[in-house]
Parts: structure tokens; C-alpha cells; sequence
């Protein structure tokens, strides 16, 4: 009996706790719009970049002269 003196008053803090996490993410705008991260996975991305055109030179010949 005298654990609950000890874990109500925790639980009642984990529950307030939880409570402001979820107030705040609503107010930051978390949960705003749902679905638009699950339709981006299905979107293409950007086209890549080009590679460079090729110099017929190795990497580490790259910085010395001959």
C-alpha cells in the first residue's frame, strides 16, 4: 500500500508529461499534413547530376604535371 504513495504521483507526472509532448506537437504543426510524406516515397526524385566528362587521367595523377 504504501507503493502507491510513490507510483501514483509518477504516473500522474508521466501522464502530464505525455499530455504537453502532444500539445506540442500540435501546436509545431507535426501533425498537419499526413499524408503528403506518404506520397513522397511514390514521387521520382530529381534527375541526377551529370558525371564529369572523363580526362583519361587517374585521381592521383590528377595533381601532378608530367
Amino acid at each position: 500500500m504504501d507503493s502507491l504513495y510513490l507510483l501514483i504521483p509518477i504516473a500522474l507526472l508521466f501522464c502530464a508529461i505525455a499530455v504537453k509532448l502532444l500539445l506540442w506537437a500540435i501546436n509545431s504543426g507535426q501533425y498537419d499534413d499526413l499524408d503528403k510524406e506518404a506520397w513522397r516515397i511514390l514521387a521520382d526524385d530529381e534527375p541526377a547530376q551529370p558525371a564529369p566528362p572523363e580526362t583519361g587521367r587517374s585521381p592521383q595523377q590528377e595533381g601532378k604535371e608530367p
